[in-house]
């Protein structure tokens, strides 16, 4: 009976991944194709794009989206935690003061190696 369950989940992983796939290559090989300048041109807001493109951003963007990233999960683990804690008592107050800690010192560091620092 083991074998059957295998097989059912594979089954359903080739559909799935099928269900994904299909469209894309349709879609490739049904539309019609006559690229033109204007197809072909970027596209900002219905007005005819200045410049480059391919406009590359500073690293530290990217840093502080990381950052902001990373508290915003540690909101999202500690909310629940606040609901509850009283009733798992000092055990679950020590890992998540533990688990503050860890997030602290990864601030610490950054703010050490001067990734906050806008130049």
């Amino acid at each position: 009976m083991d074998g059957y369950a295998y097989a059912f989940i594979g089954i359903l992983a080739v559909v799935s991944v099928g269900f994904g796939v299909a469209p894309l290559v349709l879609s490739r090989l049904l539309s019609p194709k006559k690229p033109s300048p204007s197809k072909l041109a970027a596209y900002e807001c219905g007005m005819v794009s200045e410049g480059d493109p391919w406009v590359q951003f500073r690293v530290q963007y990217y840093l502080y989206a990381l950052l902001f990233v990373l508290f915003d999960v540690e909101v999202v683990f500690l909310y629940p935690w606040a609901l509850v804690w009283k009733g798992f008592g000092p055990a679950m107050l020590i890992e998540m003061l533990v688990f503050i800690a860890i997030l602290a010192v990864g601030l610490v560091y950054a703010w050490k190696k001067g990734v906050l620092e806008w130049q």
